[in-house]
């Protein structure tokens, strides 16, 4: 007799397949996703709703909930985890957060800017002129 461990066999994916699941494993794990979300959102407006939470904290509170939310919204629908075959998923998240950070931020830069470089309005009122 020998020692050897069966081990499952593991078929060889190409990078974005996924491994078959039944439909029904899918269903399980879209509702998970769904009743995970509702739930942060009732927790949401519950929060930014009720007097039972410190005031100062709702905001932090509101993030935290925010954060969680884009973790579920990831993880359930989007299917993005830390396998060897998500790179490309997760670099091509990585690369669209990056180009929204720059506008957002660019924007934001821009517009706090603006009373700086702007001539005072008795010049712009004489331009008009």
């Amino acid at each position: 007799m020998s020692d050897q461990t069966h081990m499952p066999v593991q078929h060889d994916l190409a990078p974005g397949e996924e491994e078959q699941h039944s439909v029904g494993e899918r269903i399980i794990g879209y509702v998970v996703g769904l009743v995970l979300a509702l739930l942060l959102t009732a927790m949401s407006f519950f929060i930014a709703g009720t007097d039972l939470v410190w005031q100062p904290s709702i905001p932090v509170a509101l993030i935290v909930l925010a954060i969680a939310q884009m973790g579920v919204h990831l993880v359930f629908f989007l299917h993005i985890t830390t396998g060897p075959d998500n790179t490309n998923n997760v670099l091509a998240l990585a690369f669209g957060l990056l180009i929204v950070f720059l506008v957002v931020g660019g924007t934001v830069w821009i517009m706090a800017h603006l009373n700086q470089n702007m001539p005072p309005m008795d010049q712009i009122m004489q331009m008009r002129s």
